[in-house]
């Protein structure tokens, strides 16, 4: 790496405030990231040079240090000659940690993952609610070493070659490196005896029974969240969460809209002509419903009150009943003649649609 100054490889004065620094920082990280400009050696190496800049004019005691000495004093490059040297892990931790909010440091505890449960209800159940019970695999943490992975009576030993860390590192030129420790797998301990019912993972896989409560009002897509039923943590970290996922079967004479339902009920042209009384089901069993004469079929009758219940407010909507007047398709002889003689003695008076549309259509052609 060259001996450039830091103060112009960030692009800022030297009176620069902490916060100049960081967002001139930032722009040229976001613009130099290696992987925007693959394969690029010059970029790479600009890269290294606007961070090792930016460690040091963050810290107020490098920055005091390298305004009163910099590179001059021994002629060496970076790291040497001006005692500030700094750890690569920790240097490129700032970069992910300030544009993904990555945490710098592996934490020993760890949430285990969430799991996800589809789950097929009725019309009946999503509007009424009902309790299920399901079984899932999923993994646990081990009953009998509590986790620990250790054979019980014993306890997992500091690992001797990264001292506890899960982390060794060397030099390479000015840079501090960090990596996993092959040894003990970046765990930090070692299980010299592994527990029989997890052989030392801490963890077992099982199916477990779980009752699931779905309330009034769900829908298709409609997403529940059980919290801590999902992974087990490890290292004593706490557990993941379970989400069901709801999917309502279709219903053969109901729809949903919102918290309303649709049914259509079909009456034969007579029933609608003169009027009668039907029983309309709903989800909670048929209703009476007073069919005045002369309903015309598409006419839209609310039965309030007996929709579904909302998920959020519990208030409950209604049902929606759309007449569709049957025009009979197979005709005896007779029941053609007693049409026609209806038809002759019937008149405009009878239909009223007919006779407004007519109306329309003379008063627009003459």
């Amino acid at each position: 790496m060259t001996k450039k100054d830091f103060y112009e490889i960030l692009g800022v004065d030297r009176t620069a405030s902490d916060e100049e620094i960081k967002k001139a920082y930032r722009q040229l990280a976001h613009k130099y990231h290696p992987d925007k400009n693959p394969g690029d050696k010059n970029i790479e190496e600009h890269f290294k040079e606007i961070n090792a800049a930016y460690e040091v004019l963050k810290d107020s005691n490098k920055r005091a240090q390298y305004d009163r000495f910099g590179f001059a004093e021994t002629g060496a490059g970076f790291g040497q000659g001006t005692g500030v040297g700094f750890d690569f892990q920790d240097l490129f931790g700032d970069v992910f940690g300030d544009f993904f909010g990555a945490s710098r440091r592996r934490t020993r505890g760890q949430r285990g993952s969430d799991l996800r449960y589809d789950m097929e209800v009725t019309f009946e159940e999503a509007a009424f609610g009902t309790e299920k019970k399901i079984k899932l695999p999923k993994t646990i943490k081990c009953q009998k070493c509590q986790g620990s992975g250790a054979k019980p009576g014993t306890s997992p030993t500091q690992c001797t070659t990264c001292h506890g860390r899960g982390q060794v590192s060397y030099q390479q030129g000015f840079f501090s490196i960090s990596r996993p420790c092959s040894r003990c797998k970046g765990e930090g301990t070692l299980v010299k005896d592994p527990c029989s019912d997890c052989s030392g993972v801490g963890r077992i896989n099982t199916m477990q029974s779980l009752s699931v409560k779905v309330p009034p009002g769900v829908e298709t897509d409609t997403r529940l969240r059980l919290s801590g039923e999902g992974e087990s943590g490890v290292h004593g970290g706490p557990p993941g969460d379970l989400y069901i996922i709801i999917n309502v079967k279709p219903h053969p004479i109901f729809q949903r809209q919102n918290d309303d339902i649709i049914c259509e009920v079909p009456i034969s042209f007579p029933q609608a002509a003169v009027g009668t009384d039907i029983d309309v089901p709903t989800i909670e069993g048929n209703v009476k419903l007073k069919i005045p004469a002369g309903t015309q079929s598409g006419k839209v009758f609310r039965l309030k009150g007996k929709g579904i219940a909302s998920l959020h407010t519990g208030q409950r909507g209604d049902q929606n009943v759309i007449i569709k007047v049957e025009t009979p398709t197979k005709l005896t002889g007779r029941q053609k003649e007693l049409l026609e003689e209806f038809a002759k003695i019937s008149g405009e008076e009878t239909n009223p649609l007919k006779k407004n549309f007519l109306e329309k259509v003379k008063d627009i052609f003459g």
